[in-house]
Formats: C-alpha cells, structure tokens, sequence
C-alpha cells in the first residue's frame, strides 16, 4: 500500500528545492553580472569578432543556489549523506574561487579536490560496493580510496569541457538526466531529491551561459558542479552510469592529458589545440606540439562556427546519455532476473 504522507512530503521536498536552486540562480546572476562588470571582473570572449568583456566567475550565484537548497534539504530530512553533498560542494566552489581570483599551479585542482571529498567519507555517504553493468563489486576497503579518485577526476572532467559559450551548463543539463534516472532506481528518494538543485541550478545558469554568453562560471562554478555531479553519483549508487554519461568529457581530459604528458592548466599551453579563422570560425591547430583535445578532434573536418561546435558536444553527450540509459536498462532486467 502507498504511503500518501510520504509520497506528500517527496513531492512538496522536491518541489521546494527544485523551485529554490532555479530561482535562486535566476535571480543573482544578473546582479552578480552587474556587480562583476563595476568590479573590472572581467575576460575577452576571443572567438568573437567583437572580443566582448564577459563577467566572471558566476560560482557565487551557483554556489548560492545549490547551497541554499541542499541545506534546506537537510533541515527537512536530517540525512547525514545530503549533509556531505552540501559539504563537498561548497569546498570544491572554494577551491574553484581561489583559482578564479589567483591563478594557481596546474597540481592544484585535483590534489584540493581530494579534501572536497573526505566529507563523503566522514559521514558514510557511500556503501561498502560498487554498482557495475553487470552485478556488483563488494570493495569495503578499496571504495575509500576510490572516492578520493573520483571526485577529483569528476571535478576536472567537468571544468575541462568548459571551452565554449553553453558548453559546460548544456552539457551538465543533459548528462544529469540519465544520472537523476539512475538515482531513483538504483539510490533511494533522498538522494534523489539531493541531486535536483544539480539540474535546476544549471538549467537557470544555462539562460545567461549560452551562446553569447553573459557570463563564464570560472573554475568556482564549473569544479562545483563536477563536484556535485560526483558526490550524488557516489551516494546515489550510480558511479558507472555517471562516468558512461560523462565519456565525451572523460575522453577530452584523457586527450589532454595524454598529449601534454603532465597535469598542467589549459591557459598555461603555449600551443593551442584550435586557431581562430578570418571569418571568426575556430579550426584544429596545424601545430605538432599543440595538445590534443575534443574540440580539435571535432573540428578535424574543417573550421565551424562557435554555435555548431557546441551542438555537436551537445550531441555527443546525447549520444553518451543515450548509453547511460542503455545501460540502466541492461542493469535493471539483470538484477529483476537474480
């Protein structure tokens, strides 16, 4: 039999910190972009004709929003693990916002972002296993070390695909859903309610991030959510769908990092992966030292405007999404059949 006061509080829990995180975000970038432009807060768009200045970080007004939800989430259900969601979040925007205003070494993301994810740890917002395609993997003592590692992977797998306006809050938007799917079969209900303020927080961004840009996250709004994506995957038992959702941002990073051969910061590479034509289109880089990226694997083809390449990262993560759904299923009737 339903439980209709449980089916009430979910409801109106869900609607709360859905209608809190979009609002929120709505509602203070336009000052935060004010704010910024007064500040001087502000870098070249150079893929465009005119090289506007755009405001940046907006992490401020995602960490607000996805903060202030979480933590009213937190006061209605008491769960320690939306206590870590809240906590590792707002550390990783911390981290993102030191390297917003003082460009730090290319060691410093992935190593800060380990600290990011000892309250996933500290408060047990893990099991003892791994949820895989195809069973699961009972690892009590390797899984602590494997949150160390993927937080910080999520985290800058995320910021890497931030290359072009929408790009990065597109890209979450759609890479969310098959993980908000995932959660509810494969998690339970809190968690569930915990990664909403992900997507609706993004979804409000993504009216002033996409093409023309009014403002650029910076590392504060993209490492949060990397970190926010991570934390829900990690408590939601949902790690390999995840990371199937995430595979055109993994693979980018992984491009990178193969053809650099070190852990540097993308605006420390002297060559660029991608050159800007006459007509403003963007083009792969000729350069043998350049590094290898996604970007200038798309554009292998021929040069393309700012617009295309970014529908075609959105394709691919429909692409990705498609196989995370995929592998729901496979997962779902597999454990149905046991």
């Amino acid at each position: 039999m339903l439980n209709l006061d449980f089916l009430s509080d979910m409801l109106l829990y869900g609607t709360v910190v859905s209608v809190v995180s979009f609002l929120c975000v709505l509602i203070l970038t336009p000052r935060l972009i004010k704010l910024l432009t007064v500040k001087g807060e502000v870098v070249q768009d150079y893929h465009k004709a005119e090289k506007p200045s755009v405001p940046r970080p907006a992490g401020p007004a995602m960490a607000a929003g996805i903060g202030v939800a979480e933590a009213i989430l937190y006061l209605f259900t008491g769960d320690l693990r939306v206590l870590a969601i809240l906590l590792t979040s707002m550390i990783a925007f911390v981290i993102g916002y030191i390297d917003d205003k003082k460009p730090m070494p290319g060691w410093f993301k992935p190593i800060a972002l380990i600290v990011a994810a000892l309250p996933i740890i500290a408060l047990g917002a893990h099991d003892d296993y791994l949820n895989l395609i195809f069973g699961t993997a009972y690892i009590p003592l390797l899984y602590v070390p494997l949150i160390l590692i993927i937080l910080p992977i999520v985290g800058n797998t995320i910021n890497s695909i931030d290359v072009l306006n929408g790009a990065v809050s597109g890209f979450v938007i759609i890479t969310c859903i098959p993980l908000l799917f995932s959660i509810a079969i494969f998690g339970d209900n809190t968690v569930l309610l915990a990664a909403l303020p992900l997507f609706f927080a993004t979804l409000a961004f993504y009216r002033y991030h996409k093409y023309p840009s009014k403002i650029f996250p910076g590392d504060s709004g993209t490492l949060m959510l990397g970190a926010v994506y991570g934390s829900v995957a990690i408590a939601g038992n949902s790690e390999i769908i995840g990371v199937i959702a995430l595979l055109p941002a993994v693979m980018n990073s992984f491009l990178f990092l193969s053809s650099v051969k070190r852990i540097v910061e993308h605006r420390q590479v002297t060559s660029r992966p991608t050159k800007l034509t006459q007509d403003f289109k963007l083009a792969a880089s000729s350069e043998r030292s350049a590094p290898v990226t996604l970007l200038r694997l798309i554009l292998t083809s021929g040069p393309l405007s700012e617009r295309k390449i970014v529908n075609q990262v959105f394709l691919l993560a429909s692409f990705s999404a498609m196989l995370s759904f995929a592998s729901i299923f496979i997962q779902y009737f597999l454990q149905e059949l046991r």
